[in-house]
């Protein structure tokens, strides 16, 4: 298997949180296959999530946290995102990363006729997400409609395909051993790159 960059960005906006474990799992793994891994918490940023709704032609100057994350995420060729699901959506924080940085002219391309073009091609994803929600209330229930967001209306509107999500749930009160179990498999995920 050849070594591959893998940029992990750990969504939670607090370091000491399971995402936070999980982000360190999947660094473990890939570093002990002989990837190229580099991992950033969201927690250790500075930017102002709001956009301020100044659209394509008045935008806000990205500050250096959310630069140096394009450039990671242009630098990579399988980007990680471990994350909480809150009220059926990212932490607000997450979702201003998103919004702030995920910019036309440098993710996805709006010249030319048709839909907006993805720029950042050639790259494969990869989702862990935590929540108190059952997977099957969320999958039966709710139809997981975080995961069609992930995949259609985000990641892969800028390219990266195809994008894969592991998905644990009941995180606020895991059963016993329950945790170190989803630890191993974010290793596992990594050891494959996946």
């Amino acid at each position: 298997m050849s070594q591959k960059r893998i940029l992990i960005l750990n969504g939670h906006p607090s370091k000491s949180s399971i995402s936070g474990q999980l982000a360190h799992s999947y660094e473990k793994g890939a570093k002990e296959k002989g990837h190229d891994v580099r991992l950033v918490h969201l927690a250790d940023t500075d930017f102002d999530p709001n956009s301020e709704f100044s659209g394509y032609k008045n935008l806000k100057p990205l500050e250096p946290h959310l630069e140096s994350f394009l450039d990671d995420l242009s630098w990579c060729e399988h980007f990680v995102l471990v994350a909480p699901m809150w009220w059926g959506g990212f932490p607000a924080r997450l979702k201003g990363m998103i919004d702030r940085a995920f910019l036309r002219g440098r993710t996805f391309d709006t010249r030319g006729t048709g839909l907006p073009k993805p720029m950042l091609g050639g790259r494969t994803g990869r989702v862990i997400l935590t929540s108190d929600s059952p997977w099957w209330y969320f999958r039966f229930f709710l139809h997981r409609p975080l995961y069609w967001q992930i995949k259609r209306q985000i990641l892969g509107f800028v390219g990266f395909k195809p994008v894969r999500i592991s998905h644990f749930s009941q995180a606020s009160e895991p059963k016993p051993g329950e945790v170190e179990k989803w630890l191993k498999k974010a290793r596992n995920l990594a050891i494959r790159a996946i």
